[in-house]
């Protein structure tokens, strides 16, 4: 099935630098070896750029002198992330100033051109040439001397390695992920529900652990922008919104109906007011919740978000429902790991064949669902105010990935993640996304260990496997993270 797109509002993007580390010993005494040397630099850098990054090659640091000569230089550069080339043997003194003093994430590459040495034909030169990982135990012995963490390395061969060149890839897909998040202005207005405890932030605490800033809105704006909306903008909303949409008669649920004309107009006017909000307040997600006078066009635009919302989700703008600022974090983390991020929650178990529906009334992420998805009617939204149209529809079939941002005791942040799969199958049709999520080693003993770890009722869902790299992205903001598996 042809499912339109959703393009993103704005391009990934990061800002990676490259250094390459040898041994000035070396030069005099191997004629050729340093070019040599350079030209794999080169190739390396090659391999970054084609991960549409930005890429700042500082060249070869080969002593003492040039490595802290170069610190500054990386300091001023505004990097995301340092690949350090380990081109040849380096003394640790061409890393220790740097690692001590360079507050970016490092990652060793050791990448030799040779998968084995020609033995017949061995020489130093050429042990030399291939010498990638001999100096990576003193690099990471001196971190921790240092004061530092061990860096992680990328260990392989410059060819014909994609292991190696998915590793450079997850690590350009994690310098995206800080890029925007340590940059990022995250809307809020209005409050959680009264009764969601989980939902309470420290909103400084956000900044300080991950870099953001959390922009005070007014839904009165909302509601300034929505009189300016024409009806040239709401018929182009429209649309778009039929062009993504399926609009089917209802099932079995009696709060839903046939998506009426009115809910599609008013979703389409509040979600160009919406666009027009992000804009001006130069947003780059939203977390809100707010009920408005019953009877008001507060309360009719408040409580009509969902379409727009899901628009701009799957446009790379997480928009969070129930004020749940920690959520939309989680949600622009997976967004800028391009594996989705959907609003979600647990739903009903099935018991008879062993999964839990996951899903929730709105945000979503429908770059990632499973055909088109579908527009509903409904009477009244359960638990909150108003009426409206609604989201519906499951995620991709195959490989997915939950994470949820819970707050400890202390009131340090932390992930609790967790790998599944989406298993084909129906879901309810009540105008809510649902996915059949099957866990291991049985539905009932992985939710029992997911509750353990302490997660807020919400989570964002993506597709794929990707635990392995929300928990090096939690080890670079110093965040503690538990990963939900069949061996917990």
């Amino acid at each position: 099935m042809n499912v339109p797109r959703i393009e993103r509002r704005k391009p990934l993007t990061a800002r990676i630098g490259v250094f390459g580390v040898g041994f000035h010993a070396y030069w005099p005494q191997f004629d050729g070896l340093l070019v040599e040397l350079m030209a794999k630099l080169d190739r390396f850098v090659g391999m970054v750029r084609a991960e549409q990054v930005e890429v700042v090659n500082f060249g070869m640091v080969d002593d003492a002198e040039s490595a802290y000569a170069l610190l500054p230089r990386l300091k001023a550069a505004d990097l995301d992330l340092v690949f350090c080339d380990m081109l040849t043997y380096a003394t640790s003194a061409s890393f220790a100033a740097i690692v001590r003093g360079l507050d970016v994430p490092i990652v060793l590459v050791a990448l030799q051109p040779l998968a084995a040495l020609d033995y017949s034909r061995a020489s130093t030169y050429m042990q030399l040439c291939n010498d990638d990982f001999c100096s990576v135990p003193e690099f990471t012995g001196v971190a921790i001397r240092m004061g530092r963490k061990a860096p992680p390395c990328i260990l392989g061969m410059l060819d014909d390695d994609p292991p190696a060149r998915a590793e450079i890839r997850q690590w350009c897909q994690i310098a995206k992920v800080l890029h925007d998040l340590q940059r990022a202005r995250i809307g809020h207005f209005g409050h959680p529900i009264e009764h969601m405890l989980d939902m309470q932030t420290d909103q400084a605490a956000l900044t300080g652990t991950f870099g953001c800033h959390i922009v005070q809105t007014e839904a009165d704006d909302l509601l300034r922008l929505e009189r300016t909306v024409t009806d040239a903008e709401i018929a182009a909303k429209k649309q778009q919104i039929l062009d993504l949409f399926d609009t089917p008669d209802p099932v079995s649920d009696p709060v839903t109906t046939k998506l009426t004309d009115g809910d599609l107009h008013v979703a389409a006017r509040v979600a160009v007011a919406l666009d027009k909000f992000v804009d001006e307040n130069r947003l780059d997600g939203l977390a809100y919740y707010y009920a408005g006078e019953a009877d008001s066009p507060m309360r009719t635009l408040v409580t009509n978000l969902i379409v727009g919302n899901s628009l701009l989700t799957a446009a790379g703008f997480p928009m969070c429902g129930e004020s749940d600022l920690k959520t939309c974090i989680a949600m622009l983390i997976m967004d800028r790991l391009d594996i989705g991020g959907s609003f979600a929650e647990f739903h009903p178990i099935d018991f008879r064949e062993g999964f839990v529906l996951v899903g929730h009334d709105g945000p979503h992420h429908i770059n990632i669902a499973d055909g088109r998805p579908v527009l509903r009617s409904l009477l009244k939204y359960h638990g909150k105010p108003g009426s409206g149209a609604s989201v519906e529809f499951k995620i991709k079939e195959g490989p997915i990935t939950m994470l949820s941002v819970g707050i400890q005791r202390d009131g340090r942040f932390k992930f609790i993640i967790a790998e599944g799969e989406s298993v084909d199958g129906p879901i309810p049709p009540t105008g809510n996304t649902n996915t059949r999520g099957f866990f291991q080693p049985d539905v009932r003993t992985f939710l029992k260990r997911w509750v353990a770890e302490g997660p807020t009722h919400h989570f964002a869902l993506g597709i794929g496997h990707h635990a392995a790299t929300l928990e090096q992205i939690a080890d670079l903001l110093d965040i503690d993270s538990a990963v939900v598996s069949p061996r917990s």
